[in-house]
């Protein structure tokens, strides 16, 4: 199998209002029809385009990458509530894809941002940056894109991005699987963010008020 040697991708922000993630995540629930299929499957089969095939295969997974899916800005590297700066995770992604016959694999993909200042913050809006990157299923990346996030925070501490990103991979055949391919995304962070995400910390507020409220959970 030849490696992808380019891809293609296309962005659109949207910073409109979002549902809560268990909201926008929920599906409708089960039920069969009369012949024994789920309604689900009914309904959604009404409603695929009338050109709509079968791709040729799977679709290439989409995860986000732990060591990097949340962004915690931590004035001297200190975990404590006072030093937090701007902060944000990937909550979620969702993905499709299509290709056929020996066409390109196109992925859909839209990712949930949460995003917040804390009291260490300076101003009312930050860009933050992240990454998109294709593997051959957790081994060589064989592309990888920054993208640049810009936020306002229009006077609150907190918000959600909705980011969509289209991905297209050339494939060698009509013989090349989407299952050969991982795309995973993530914050760019630095080594000691990575770090503080891959043991899991968090940062934690001292309601009494004698001692510097440090924690480190696990």
């Amino acid at each position: 199998m030849r490696r992808v040697l380019a891809l293609a991708f296309v962005a659109a922000v949207s910073l409109a209002a979002l549902p809560d993630a268990a909201q926008a995540q929920s599906r409708p629930g089960g039920g069969q029809t009369a012949d024994g299929s789920s309604i689900e499957t009914r309904q959604r089969a009404r409603t695929l385009p009338l050109g709509r095939r079968a791709n040729a295969g799977p679709c290439p997974i989409v995860r986000i990458l732990y060591d990097a899916a949340r962004y915690v800005e931590l004035q001297d590297n200190r975990a404590i509530a006072a030093n937090v700066g701007y902060t944000g995770e990937i909550e979620g992604v969702t993905s499709d894809c299509r290709y056929r016959d020996d066409d390109p694999i196109v992925v859909d993909t839209n990712m949930l941002f949460a995003l917040g200042k804390g009291p260490n913050a300076q101003g009312d809006g930050r860009t933050y940056r992240y990454w998109v990157a294709v593997t051959s299923r957790d081994q060589a990346i064989l592309a990888k894109e920054y993208f640049d996030l810009p936020v306002q925070f229009d006077g609150q501490d907190r918000t959600r991005v909705s980011e969509s990103q289209t991905i297209v991979i050339p494939r060698a055949s009509a013989q090349t699987s989407g299952a050969n391919f991982e795309i995973l995304i993530g914050f760019d962070v630095t080594p000691e963010m990575a770090e503080f995400n891959r043991v899991g910390s968090r940062f934690c507020v001292d309601a009494s008020g004698t001692s510097a409220g440090t924690c480190i959970n696990r």
